[in-house]
């Protein structure tokens, strides 16, 4: 964190390792930010380096700019990587800030968004899911979310991944009986739903609890989830025992669930952080050039998960450094506790406390702890680590023979680092879509997947033709931003979704772009429809190889076949259920939600609105006869 870092696997950025630090590319590098310290001053602030293309390699932050911006073009006392991205920089942008602490904050915040070659980064695209308290309704609604803070109310978290939100919510509803469904759901009940009779609901969109009690379930649930579960469960022991005594036997045997439930998760908790109220905890390994960061998250008392990440770019960066970046960029996206406990101290940790407390508005402490209970957790923690780092290695050892098995089998011309597989959905035309999914050595690389709407009607039904259009946008784009190819972003194998008519296609879509060595791949069912694992692999020169059902590599290529699948037909489904939300009404000029909902209200469907007579339209409520006139002209000419 504290200066510039190295990439540790030269398959990561192909652009920041092909380049070879020539004596004039570097003394180029040197001019360029000798031509920046010219007007540089000595103020905290971030510095960023950049290519001929304008691609940011770098981001650092400094307390004097012009100090450390100096010692790059001290260029004997670089190491040789270094000395390879001084070759490269081309030009500088530089912030400068009010202090120190701000310009951590600011780094963090740029390596996150431009996730330069040369900084260490937190591989995890994901945005953390948080458990919502709605308070913009008369009866608060509980519900997962993930994203901008957009909505008022009550945000707990952040959880480890989404079933653990799940898992959470499902606990909420058996001991709090809130209410989980939309505000327009809840409106237009007229009895109660399913989650009443399950005794997951207390039903107040049929009244069947008035405002005050709903307001007392809340204010318990806001307890439960702030750490207050004891108190929680005595309040819940006492009504239960009242209701007994009251022979209100059905009251005392709802309590008594309730209560189950509540101690069922007391007892299901992975690790015993009673007392510790809210912390985070994380603990490093390392081994083989690879290192795993675990964090646990206890939110009151509570462990809400834990889960384990990988940074990229660590070669010959010290532990304390990587630990010290990996929090800056986590923090970025998610609001720290007052405490957070780690197995050493980051780099700069007393300026990283002040960055995060300046984030928050209020203390947060650093703490690695040396005795006592917490040691405990830290060991737990530890432990996690080495066993996830080991899980990886080894699923990174079976990866790598995977794919040099793939080369061998279909003579490819070396390891691919970026496959790319191809696929399409639609009904009849309707909602038409193409998908790409991209696969590395690591795994998936879902922050590379994209959608293609088709924007010709006239190939939403034509698979040749939708091809055709994905592969014009995709490869007619890569053309004109990277014709070097030098950007990592060219594919080393193209896998087609289809047999030889299909990759014959595609082979002919490239070669009338001119793009003719990209290496390709059919796969497509076997000549017994439906029976898994008898697909037939058709190769460029026309061979067609079928592997033995138990083959790696088979199972290998199914997986990504099946990845293409998955994310094709959800991103269709996705834009069918919006499409199902489009009115025509909607590209009326001067109708907004309003008009158009008293207008539906008034006419039972757009298709009615339509057809309607200029007379028929000014009887509808809140429609003048401008707009009248307006909407007649539209549908009418």
């Amino acid at each position: 964190m504290s200066g510039p870092q190295s990439p540790d696997r030269f398959h990561e950025d192909k652009a920041a390792f092909t380049v070879t630090a020539s004596q004039p590319d570097i003394d180029a590098g040197v001019e360029a930010i000798r031509t920046t310290l010219k007007t540089l001053p000595t103020r905290p602030g971030v510095y960023r380096m950049q290519d001929a293309r304008g691609d940011v390699l770098y981001v650092g932050k400094a307390r004097a700019l012009r100090n450390r911006v100096t010692n790059y073009t001290q260029v004997d006392r670089l190491p040789r990587r270094l000395q390879r991205m001084v070759a490269q920089t081309r030009s500088m942008t530089i912030v400068t800030t009010n202090s120190e602490a701000e310009a951590l904050l600011l780094e963090a915040q740029l390596i996150k968004r431009f996730r330069p070659p040369y900084n260490v980064l937190l591989r995890d695209d994901k945005s953390f899911p948080f458990i919502l308290l709605r308070e913009d309704h008369a009866f608060p609604r509980v519900q997962k979310h993930r994203g901008a803070r957009k909505y008022k109310g009550r945000y707990y978290g952040p959880f480890a991944s989404a079933g653990s939100v799940t898992r959470t919510i499902n606990a909420l509803q058996k001991l709090f009986l809130l209410r989980s469904c939309t505000d327009s759901f809840f409106a237009n009940r007229s009895r109660p739903c399913l989650l009443y009779q399950i005794r997951r609901c207390s039903a107040p969109c049929v009244g069947r609890i008035d405002d005050a009690h709903y307001a007392e379930l809340v204010q318990d649930a806001q307890d439960f989830l702030g750490g207050k579960s004891t108190a929680v469960q005595k309040k819940l022991g006492e009504a239960m025992q009242a209701a007994s005594d009251a022979m209100d036997f059905e009251q005392a045997a709802v309590l008594r669930d309730r209560l189950k439930a509540l101690t069922f998760i007391q007892g299901s908790q992975a690790i015993n952080a009673e007392g510790l109220g809210d912390a985070d905890i994380f603990a490093l390994a390392t081994r083989g050039g690879a290192m795993c960061i675990q964090a646990f998250f206890i939110r009151g008392g509570q462990n809400w998960g834990h889960r384990s990440f990988f940074p990229v770019h660590t070669a010959e960066v010290a532990e304390d450094e990587v630990l010290s970046s990996f929090m800056a960029q986590f923090y970025e996206e998610v609001p720290p506790p007052k405490l957070i406990l780690s197995d050493r101290a980051p780099a700069e940790c007393e300026l990283m406390a002040q960055a995060l407390t300046e984030r928050i508005g209020s203390k947060v402490r650093i703490e690695v702890p040396q005795r006592g209970d917490r040691t405990r957790l830290i060991k737990q923690a530890q432990r996690n680590a080495v066993e996830a780092l080991d899980r990886r290695l080894a699923e990174t050892t079976t990866q790598a023979k995977i794919l040099e098995e793939m080369v061998e089998t279909f003579g490819l011309d070396g390891v691919p680092d970026r496959i790319e597989i191809y696929d399409n959905s639609h009904i009849q035309g309707a909602h038409a879509l193409g998908a790409m999914v991209v696969a590395g050595p690591e795994g998936f690389r879902k922050n590379a997947y994209r959608k293609f709407n088709m924007k010709n009607p006239e190939t939403s039904n034509d698979d040749f033709a939708m091809m055709r259009e994905m592969f014009e946008r995709r490869f007619g784009r890569a053309a004109r931003e990277d014709p070097d190819r030098d950007s990592g972003e060219w594919p080393d194998l193209v896998l087609i979704d289809g047999g030889k008519g299909q990759l014959s296609a595609a082979r002919a879509i490239l070669e009338d772009m001119g793009i003719e060595d990209v290496c390709m791949i059919g796969i497509a069912k076997g000549p017994h429809h439906g029976r898994e694992g008898r697909e037939v692999f058709h190769m460029p020169d026309g061979r067609e190889i079928m592997l033995p059902l138990n083959h790696p590599v088979l199972f290998y290529l199914q997986r990504l076949r099946d990845e293409a699948h998955r994310f094709a037909i959800g991103a269709h489904r996705q834009k069918r259920s919006k499409a199902i939300t489009v009115s025509s009404l909607d590209e009326v000029p001067g109708i907004g939600p309003s008009r158009k909902k008293a207008l539906l209200m008034h006419f039972g469907t757009a298709r009615a609105v339509k057809s309607a007579a200029l007379e028929d339209l000014l009887k509808a409520p809140g429609v003048s006869k401008a707009v009248a006139q307006q909407i007649y002209d539209y549908f009418h000419g």
